[in-house]
């Protein structure tokens, strides 16, 4: 079986079959921010033909292509912080007057895999606040009710997150559960510039091959907002890559050895050169994953812009 290409983003998935053939059960919509200019896709898989095609859970998956999002202009964050915000009331109505939990997924201690737990760091918890002065007192006007944890990851724990987060919705008793999480992406130019935002929850360490028990709505007996930001790349995509960048350059500039590599390698889908360049890469490389040299200030600026959408979904502050 040929190794897939590893991406948690339902709209890489979509584009590898888009252009050759028809998505049967699967609804592509796209739309710009009038304000923002960011590029919103929403990929709904209809049935479970579309699931099984696409290789994702029904539901909708909401993806921002934001190309600025990991740069520090402040004024274009809050247009973010604001289109991030919209697009998860579209999935949950109302989130003001609902209970929330929100879960930090991963490793605070590696900076690709800590956008989860960075993102609670900043959320404005008050569930305490809540249960002591009640929904109506001055002290809480304006307040929903925010619980949130970082779980942290299995190596730490011994725990599976799962198990964690089931006995914390089973004690406290939230209406919603927001996981936040660090993905991996198929293509650089998505890398830490694409939001995407699903209702189908998620499997941590998909997308680097280390899947665990999925965090869903069935698992956990409520809705699952699934917020996600590619911030790794499998070392043997970006060489793909690289590969299909050549072969553009050839068409461009045709000669003989140009022709002869053609012969061999143009003829691929993108699924056999992809499985090709993993057998040339080198043993040690094959499991290697590629992160900008800057991403511990990429992630801190990504997870207050995802914190402060959800501050201003869950609350009504004046």
């Amino acid at each position: 079986m040929n190794p897939a290409v590893r991406t948690d983003l339902a709209i890489e998935n979509a584009e590898m079959f888009q252009e050759t053939e028809e998505l049967q059960g699967i609804r592509i919509e796209e739309e710009v921010g009038r304000t923002s200019g960011i590029r919103v896709t929403w990929v709904t898989v209809e049935n479970e033909q579309g699931a099984k095609k696409l290789g994702k859970a029904i539901g909708d998956y909401v993806t921002l292509e934001v190309p600025m999002l990991d740069e520090t202009d402040v004024s274009y964050h809050r247009e973010i912080t604001s289109e991030v915000a919209g697009q998860i009331r579209r999935l949950i109505p109302n989130m003001k007057r609902k209970k929330i939990l929100v879960a930090g997924i991963g490793n605070r201690e590696i900076a690709p895999d800590a956008l989860g737990p960075m993102v609670v760091d900043n959320l404005f918890i008050t569930r305490h606040l809540i249960q002591e002065y009640g929904t109506h007192s001055e002290v809480t006007r304006g307040m929903g009710c925010v619980s949130a944890l970082a779980p942290g990851v299995m190596a730490q724990t011994g725990i599976e997150t799962r198990e964690i987060l089931l006995g914390t919705v089973r004690e406290t008793r939230p209406d919603v559960l927001v996981v936040i999480d660090a993905l991996a992406a198929r293509s650089v130019r998505r890398l830490n510039k694409t939001i995407q935002i699903t209702n189908t929850g998620i499997a941590p360490g998909a997308g680097v091959g280390n899947r665990r028990f999925g965090i869903d709505a069935e698992a956990m007996g409520i809705p699952v907002i699934a917020i996600g930001i590619p911030t790794v790349i499998d070392a043997a995509t970006i060489v793909n890559d690289t590969v299909g960048n050549l072969l553009t350059i050839m068409d461009e500039t045709r000669n003989r050895l140009s022709e002869r590599i053609r012969e061999g390698v143009a003829s691929f889908d993108e699924q056999e050169r992809y499985q090709l360049v993993r057998e040339l890469m080198a043993p040690e490389m094959m499991n290697m994953f590629v992160t900008p040299k800057n991403i511990d200030e990429i992630v801190r600026q990504m997870s207050y812009t995802l914190s402060e959408a959800l501050n201003s979904i869950c609350h009504s502050m004046v």
